[in-house]
This record gives C-alpha cells, structure tokens and sequence, in this order.
C-alpha cells in the first residue's frame, strides 16, 4: 500500500514539474534575449560616456540606461543564482526537498515574467536615448550647445601664464635645472617632458622657463602651443605655424586654414630647416600619445641644440617620447611642508604670520592639500574671506571640505582641472578609477588585492591571450602613469605594493561615484545610502538609520574597522547576489555562517581575522575564485576545498616572528589539489603528512600556478617536487621550506621555469641546485640554513639580474669577497649569521648599484667591510646584534678610519635583541658635503625584528 501511495505521489509530482517546465522552456528564450539586451545597453553606455560630462540631458538619459542595465542585470543574476542553488538531484531526493523546488521554480517564473517586461523598456529608453544624442550632436555642430564637451574643457592655463614669479613658492630648483638643461644641453634635439597630476603646477614652472632671459637670449625662434583633451591636430599645427613664421618674418602666412595636417606639418618643417635656428618648441598638456605622434615630425635635428618640452599628467606619453628622441623625463614634486605653509599663509593672510587661534585649523586643512599648489590657492582664496576672530567659520570650512568642493564658486576650478584626469579616461579605467572610493582615504591599498577585486567585480575586459590578472596589472599602470594613484610602497625587486590615492582625487572619485550610484560610503558622516546600492562600504560605523535597509540588490561588501554586530546585521539582510565580500581585519572568531548562502561569491577576504576553522560546506561557493585566508589561524582546509573549480588564488598562511625567529604556518589538506586547475596562487601547503607523494604529484596539474609555496618538505620528495615543477611554466615564485633539518634535494631540476623571478629556499641544500644561476629573470633569492659544502659566490655574483640578496648561514666563509663586476643590479644585500666571517672585501666595481646592507650576527666581524667606500650608491646600512669592538668604531665622536669608510652612508644604524625589544641606534654620518664634526644619535625601541627576514 505504501508504494502504491509512493508511486502515486512521485507520479503526481512528476506532472506538476513537467507542466512546470513546458510553462517556463519559451522563458528561458528570454534569458537569451535580455542578454542581448543587456549587451547592447552596455554598448551605447560605452558610446555615450564622452558625451555625458557635455550635457545635461545626456547625463540623465545615461542614468535611465544605467537603471535600466542594473535592473537586467539583477533579473540575469536572480537566474544564475537559481541554477546555483539547483543540485541536480534525482527524483527521489526532488521530492524530498519538494518545498524548495516549488520555491525555486516559482522564483523562476517570476524572473522570466521580469525579463519579458524588460525588453520593450530596452526599446523605448534606447530609441529616447538615441534621439537625444542627435539632438545634442546636432546642436554642437550648429554652435548652439552651452555644453559640449569642448566648451566643458575650460582652458584655466590663463591664470597660470600670468603668475608673477614674486608669487611663486618651490619654484627656484626645478627652474634652474630646467634652463640649464636647455641651454647647456647637447647640440642634438632634446626633449624635456614635465609630468605630473593635474594642479602641481607643470605650466606655471614651463611659462617661467619660456620667460626667462637666458632662454630667450639661447633661443631664435620659440612657440607655445596649448592643447586640450579636444584638440584638432590642424588647429594645433595651424597655430604652431603662425608662431614660428612671426619670429621668423614678422608675418603669418596666409591661406592655411584649408591645408592638410601633412602639408601643415612639411611647412612647419620647412621653416626650422631653411632658417637653421635654434628652437623651443612648447606642447602645454599633452593628453594622448596620438597628439604627439601626429605632430612629432615636424619637429627637425638641425644640430644647434633645439629644444621641445611638453607638460603632461600621463608619464607613459613623457616615457614614450624620450624612447624615441634624446631627453630626460621631469617628474612634479609636491611642495614640501614649509614651501606649502608659505604659499598657504602668502595667499590667505597676505604674506602676514598664521594667528595662533587658526594653526591648528589651517594645519588640517592644508595636510588635505599634500602639497598641491592649486588645492592650496584654491583654498586659501575662501578662507581669505574668512574673518580670522570667528573661529567657527573656519571650522566649517574644515568640516566640509566635499561640499565646498562641490558648490564653492572658488574651488571649481580646482574640482575642474582634477576632474578633467577622469573625463579623459578610457571607459573600462572610469569604473576602476570609482572603484577606489570604497577604500578609507589616506589608506595604502595593497596591489594585488585590488586586482583580485577588480577581476571578481567584473571590472576587467577579457583580452586575447593574457589572463585577467595581467589586464588588471596594465590597468593599475595606466592610472599609475595618469597620475591618478601614487606608489606607496614597493617590494625590494621594485615592484609596486602599495598604492595611495592623493586626498583631493579621493574626493573626486568618491563624488563621481555616488553621482553614477556605483558604490556607497556609510561613515560618521555618511550614514544612509540608496536602495540600489550595488557597492557598500562601511567605515567604522553603521548607523541606525541604515541597519534594516534590504541589501538583496548589493554586489560588493567592504567593512572596515567595523564591530562584530554590524557584520552580522549587514550579512543577514538578504545580499543573495554578493560577489565581493571583503572583511579583511574584521573581530571574527568564526566563519560567518551566512556566506555560504552567497553562490555567486567570487571574492572572499577573511586576512588578518581570529578564525580557526573553515566548514565542509564550503564546496558550495562554485563561483569562488579568490580565498584569502593569511594571517588566520586557519591550519586545516576540508576536502570539500577541491569542489571550488574556479578558485584561482589560495591564500592560506600566518607568520611569527621573536626576534630571530621567523616561523611561517601553513595548511594541510585531505583533498585531492590537483582538481584546482585554475589556481595561479597556491600559498603555504604543508607537505609532511603521510599522503605527501600524492600532494607532489597532484601539484604538477596546476600549470597555471604563478606562485607556489610548500612548507615541510621531505628529503625524498624533493625528486617528485623537481618533475612537477618542470611542468609549471607559468611560474614567477617558488618557495620551498623543508621538515626540521631535512635535506632539500632540488638538484634534479633540469628545466626549471625561465620565468622564475623570486626563489626562497630554507633548509640544507650540500650543494647549490645548478640551475638558480641559469635563471635568466631571477631578481630576488633568498638562501636560508643551506650549510654548502661549496662557495656558491662565483655562481651568484654572475647572476644578470638579480636585485635582492638575502644569504643566512649558507656556507662557512672566513673571508667572503665581492668581486669585481659582480652583482652588477643588486641593490639589497643581507647577510645572517656567519659565526667564522672575519673579513669582508668589497673589490672596486663590485655591486655598483647596491643601495642597502644588512648584516647580523657575524660575531667574528671587527672592522666594516673592506672598499665599502667604492659603494657609491649605498644609503642604508644596518648592523644588529655584531661585536661591540665594531659598533664603537662607527661612532662620530671616536673619529676612528672605520667611521670614515662609511661617512658617506645617509642612513647608518645598529641594534641588539635586548629584554624581548630591538634597541636600535640611528648615527646620522655627515656626509661629503658636511662638514666633519660629530652628530647626535638617536634611540629608538621596536619589538619588531629587523627589516632582514
């Protein structure tokens, strides 16, 4: 009887799901379709994105469109996550969890209705769209648009031709070194490209260098030519012609308003040859590389020392033009503190002393500043209408810096020329550019966190042949060379690691972000955001007012510096379609339970959190592709970390250092690792359990890894490691740790990735692996506990471009020498623990670009290195915990012959482990230029170890 019951039950259920799908198959069509639709929207937003900053009626027909895609793409992303959340059981289990079937496929249902309303929305708002379009391109080309794009570009270099030189600050050094350059230069063509973001005062220094005498005097013929991110390249050579004919005939030629760009170019020519004279030609703001392609040529080597400069905000078209013709980038500096406190107290008191009741205020205000000269006129010309008795004004201006940005007449055009570095962005840099207003302002944003973010927001296009990592690198470099962002911190090979983002242009991308509804920012101030936020970052705070708002449209989640009870409220208000989760530093002991209910989750950052475990049900975040565990205290991952075919960077380890001690924690896992296909990062798997020859050779199958770390090697794996290393040819940085005082055996590594740039071995090695030194990209190897039986320098030293040396007990020297015409590119070199080192000789000619030294621990060591001298570039050297024979003779006041080898070090310190706290002491050496009399030193505690490990 009971089967029958079954029979009947499954059998009814089948129909009602049979039906259900006959209802919903002509639906799935309209997936398809709104895809196409969405394609299409995202096709004219790219077409429309020049025009939007030229009228009014374009911004708002954009923002319909920009609805219209998110609301296609929420109804696209509602499906994906059904078929997400779809196992694809059998019918038994379908009856079983017939609840959440019925659910799914009304869910389904109601999706499929959305997109059918969708489609004629797509028709109307696109043929609105178009019809305005017209209308505007119309009337630009009638001369009847108040906004066109070109008219939107006010040129403000006005003010800046006509600064008089008493009313500049910081400008004496850099004109200085720029008139000598043009005048003493070589008899060869030379360009000078002047770079820097936009108000640091690139015209105002090239218009005092134009006027000054000597160059007048050294130069027949000069021009100015100023460009705009509009400018015609007829136009630009049509007013360069009549420049130089004037200087040349007293008369511009006539009958060159209908000449071509070459003909223009072939005059311009022309005249420079047949007259032989010497020329400076300016190019003021020089947007794309195109507008110097166009007109480079016209531009003659007559051999008299001709010169061109041009000012622009990209350094890759500054790089560009001095590859191709003899010259020297200038790069912008900001004004230091005391040139910036002069400026600011010249334009806001009238060159009159800052009242004591205002410093702190005027402190403040001018740190938002960082030193760039039109922030400080800017805000200097407001508060010089300030009445300097009512403290309370100039608190206002204090507290709402944005606002007066935004509708302060004075500062527009500071928000003017600072916007104009964004309007002339390509579309897919804009998003990147609103993207970094999620981060707090005045905080380093690490490299490679940004573009793991990037990636998994969709920010990044797909290109042929590079994987998305690598576009999202060429897009960091393109708004690094835009003067957008700043390097904040580099790695010791030279690469970027951190990143910061100038004040004023925070609030430039923080502004422009809210206005397109891309992201929100809830802090002190800001405590409500939108009901189709799709970005949310919250800082410090969440408000009440913000905490039972629905969150199911948001994409994007970053908290920072937030309580555990606020996580918890956002995390359970319903954000199905979350890709990004990023909670690095958050006050969590456990994994967040609500994640695993965010199937379509590509990102997820739980660094430098408390916790200790990671569920089975993990395996149901499909769509993972970065998992960031460092610094937890995470030392298992379940095998259900193998269901995750799309994860391509594991990140899964924590450091201790104590003093010396620097031990690293990695993880261990019972799953089968070679099933991550995708991985590009693999970071730290402990390799010691008793399935390790399987882990080995699972290893090999990851070819895409660009970075492997293995911790606790076993001697007798190492042959295994050696085969599936072959197999990586992807390969940037191997890592490789070996169990307590094993043996590394990597000598049977006969093809080792060419693209190998960083190398860290720990453990005895007997001999160095022959192919280290065969690595053609090797920039950075790190050596530690290697105890060789032989010298490995002569191998090392050749090395032709290694930049970064770290060498701790790895062979028994008594005298270690640095030969000749070795380590030709090292600039960092560390040396630890060498208990027989008495002498150390540095040949001239050795390591001519080393820039810093440290050495420890060599308690046979009494005298400085022999030729340190030679080291000309050196700026740090560092000694902890060596002889206090040596260190006494490093002081000024013992004027001993070993102080003087390295008086010519900037930076010259040592340290000793002490009470569980470094006491390290500064000696500030005087240098050549100096005179010789003892400085002072100075003291400093720091737990920390030293900056070797």
């Amino acid at each position: 009887m009971t089967g029958v019951i079954l029979s009947y039950v499954l059998n009814k259920v089948g129909n009602i799901f049979e039906n259900e799908v006959m209802k919903v198959r002509d639906g799935w069509e309209e997936v398809n379709a709104v895809k196409e639709d969405f394609d299409r929207i995202k096709a004219i937003l790219r077409d429309a994105d020049s025009l939007e900053e030229g009228s009014h009626f374009i911004e708002e027909s954009v923002k319909k469109l920009r609805n219209l895609a998110y609301d296609i793409e929420d109804a696209l992303d509602e499906y994906k996550l059904l078929k997400a959340q779809d196992p694809g059981h059998g019918l038994l289990e379908l009856l079983q969890e017939s609840h959440s079937y019925v659910r799914n496929w009304k869910a389904c249902r109601r999706i499929m209705l959305r997109m059918r309303e969708l489609s004629p929305k797509v028709k109307s708002v696109c043929e609105e769209h178009q019809k305005v379009c017209y209308k505007f391109k119309k009337a630009a080309e009638q001369g009847l648009s108040s906004r066109s794009p070109s008219s939107t570009w006010q040129d403000q270099r006005g003010n800046a031709l006509l600064v008089e030189k008493a009313d500049l600050v910081g400008i004496e050094e850099p004109l200085e070194q720029l008139v000598k350059r043009l005048v003493k230069g070589p008899p060869e063509k030379e360009i000078t490209p002047v770079v820097g973001m936009g108000g640091s005062g690139k015209t105002t220094l090239i218009k005092q260098v134009f006027d000054d005498p000597a160059v007048k005097k050294h130069f027949t013929i000069r021009a100015w030519v100023t460009l705009s991110p509009y400018s015609r390249t007829e136009e630009v050579l049509r007013d360069m012609l009549q420049q130089i004919a004037s200087s040349i005939m007293k008369s511009a030629p006539g009958g060159t308003d209908n000449l071509s760009t070459d003909l223009l170019k072939m005059m311009i020519k022309s005249l420079l040859q047949r007259r032989r004279s010497r020329y400076l030609i300016i190019l003021d703001d020089v947007w794309q590389v195109g507008e110097w392609d166009a007109i480079k040529y016209a531009f003659p080597n007559n051999q008299n020392g001709s010169r061109i400069m041009i000012t622009t905000r990209d350094a890759m078209i500054a790089l560009s033009s001095c590859k191709e013709f003899a010259g020297e980038v200038h790069n912008m500096k900001p004004l230091h503190a005391e040139q910036s406190w002069k400026l600011f107290c010249m334009k806001t008191f009238k060159g009159s002393r800052c009242p004591p009741n205002l410093e702190e205020i005027c402190e403040y205000i001018l740190r938002k500043c960082e030193g760039l000269p039109l922030a400080i006129v800017a805000i200097s010309g407001i508060l010089a209408t300030k009445d300097n008795n009512n403290i309370d004004e100039w608190h206002l201006v204090r507290q709402s810096i944005r606002s007066e940005l935004d509708g302060n007449d004075r500062l527009m055009n500071l928000k003017k020329v600072l916007s104009l570095s964004f309007n002339a962005l390509p579309y897919h840099l804009k998003s990147c550019f609103l993207h970094l207003s999620v981060f707090p302002r005045d905080q380093p944003i690490e490299h490679m966190r940004l573009i793991r973010i990037w990636v998994a927001e969709g920010l990044v296009e797909t290109t042929e042949g590079k994987t998305p990592e690598a576009v999202a690198e060429e897009y960091l470099k393109d708004l690094l060379s835009r003067s957008l962002i700043q390097v904040a911190e580099l790695t010791s090979d030279g690469k970027v690691k951190m990143y910061r983002v100038h004040d004023l242009l925070w609030e430039i991308s923080s502004t422009k972000s809210k206005e397109r509804n891309f992201a929100a920012v809830v802090d002190e101030q800001h405590a409500a955001w939108t009901d189709r936020v799709r970005r949310l970052s919250v800082h410090k705070t969440l408000q009440t007012a913000g905490q039972n708002e629905p969150l199911w449209q948001l994409r994007s989640l970053f908290m920072f510096g937030v309580s555990k009870s606020s996580i918890n409220i956002v995390l359970s208000s319903g954000p199905k379609l979350l890709r990004v989760l990023d909670l690095q530093g958050a006050p969590l002991r456990r994994f967040p339970t609500q994640v695993i209910d965010f199937h379509l989750l590509s990102y997820l950052n739980l660094r430098c959190t408390k916790i200790q475990k990671i569920p089975s049900s993990i395996g149901m975040l499909q769509n993972l592709e970065s998992l960031d565990l460092k610094h937890t205290f995470i030392s298992v991952l379940p095998v259900e970390i193998t269901k995750l075919q799309r994860l391509r960077h594991l990140l899964v380890y924590r450091y201790e250092n104590i003093a010396y001690s620097h031990r690293k924690f990695g993880f261990k896992t019972l799953g089968e690792i070679g099933a991550l296909q995708c991985l590009q990062k693999l970071c730290y798997i402990e390799a010691d359990g008793e399935t390790s020859r399987i882990l080995i050779r699972q290893i090999r199958k990851l070819v895409q890894l660009r970075r492997l770390c293995i911790l606790k090697l076993k001697k007798e794996d190492g042959g295994k490691l050696c085969v599936s290393i072959t197999k990586l040819t992807n390969l940037r940085a191997l890592s490789v740790s070996s169990l307590k005082d094993a043996e590394i055996d990597l000598q049977n590594l006969d093809s080792p990735p060419q693209l190998l740039q960083r190398v860290y071995l720990r453990g005895k090695l007997q001999t160095l692996p022959h192919w280290i030194a065969k690595l053609p990209s090797l920039a950075k190897l790190h050596l530690k506990w290697s105890h060789l039986e032989e010298d490995p320098m002569s191998a090392l030293q050749s090395m032709p471009n290694l930049v970064h040396l770290e060498l701790l007990q790895v062979y028994s020297w008594q005298k270690l020498c640095f030969k000749a015409k070795g380590f030709k590119k090292l600039k960092i070199l560390g040396l630890d623990c060498f208990e027989e080192l008495t002498l150390i000789q540095v040949e001239e000619g050795a390591m001519p670009c080393l820039e810093k030294w440290s050495i420890q621990r060599c308690k046979c060591l009494k005298n400085v290195p022999s030729g340190i001298e030679y080291l000309s570039k050196l700026k740090v050297l560092e000694l902890f915990d060596m002889p206090d024979e040596l260190i006494e003779k490093l002081k000024p006041e013992e004027q001993d012959e070993e102080y003087g080898k390295v008086a010519h070090v900037p930076e010259l310190s040592y340290g000793y482990w002490r009470d569980g706290a470094w006491d390290v002491t500064s000696v500030e050496t005087v240098g050549e230029e100096q005179s010789p009399r003892a400085q002072d030193t100075t003291k400093k505690r720091s737990k920390l170890p030293p900056c070797w490990k």
